[in-house]
Order: structure tokens, then sequence, then C-alpha cells
């Protein structure tokens, strides 16, 4: 369409001696097309460069940092609040990527034990990170 209207406008630049219609019309369409593109290359590569360079980040990584650290902290200081019993089993569960069955094959104790230590461990670190009762 915009070939088209071109064709309209510089009609009268046509020069029959250069190109024939259909070839003229080819040019202007090819010409068109190549414009096109680089213009959207173009933008792509404004946009780029614009996003690095006004974009940053949209969060602070070094308190994000200290919070993780204090967090993991906080979770450390809270196990020692388990007896070692459901300690063992949390730490093979969850830092161990065990499951219940291997926990209970490992410790060498019944499933429905390593069950109970389990659940009761969770309990007792989860009122101890909300400043629940520990015990």
């Amino acid at each position: 369409q915009e070939v088209f209207l071109q064709v309209w406008s510089l009609a009268g630049q046509y020069d029959a001696t250069k190109a024939s219609p259909i070839g003229w019309l080819m040019m202007l369409t090819h010409r068109r097309a190549v414009d096109r593109v680089r213009a959207e290359q173009s933008a792509t590569r404004r946009d780029i460069v614009f996003g690095h360079a006004h974009l940053g980040r949209d969060h602070d990584v070094v308190a994000e940092e200290v919070t993780q650290r204090l967090d993991e902290q906080s979770v450390l200081d809270c196990l020692q609040t388990m007896t070692e019993l459901q300690r063992q089993a949390v730490a093979l569960a969850y830092y161990g990527g065990r499951t219940y069955l291997e926990v209970s094959e490992t410790l060498a104790v019944p499933l429905p034990t390593v069950k109970s230590r389990i659940k009761d461990g969770l309990k007792r670190l989860e009122n101890c990170l909300t400043g629940g009762n520990t015990r």
C-alpha cells in the first residue's frame, strides 16, 4: 500500500528509458522492504541499549543477600531447638533429599517413627521461626 502511494506521488518522475513499469515498481518495493527491515533492526538495537542503560536492577542485591544470610542463620539456630533425632530426620529428608522410607532405612527406625519425628521437628522449627513456643 505504501509503495502504491509512492508510485502515485512519484509517477511524474518515472523514466521509461531506465526501467519498465514493473521493474520500477519492484525497485520501489524492494527499497521499501529494506528500509522497513533496517528500521525494525535499528529500533530493536535502540530498545536493547536503552534497556541496559536505564532499567538496571529492580532490587537491592546487598539487602537481599543480608536477608538471606539472616534467614539461614535463624534456621540454623532453630534447628538447635530440635532433639537430635528430629534434627537427623529433618536434615536427611530436607537437606539430603531423601524420602521418608530412605530416612527410615538410614536411621534404622520404623517409618511411622520417622514421620512423627519429622512432623514434630518441623512444628518445633515453625514455632521457633515465628516466635512461638519451642517446646
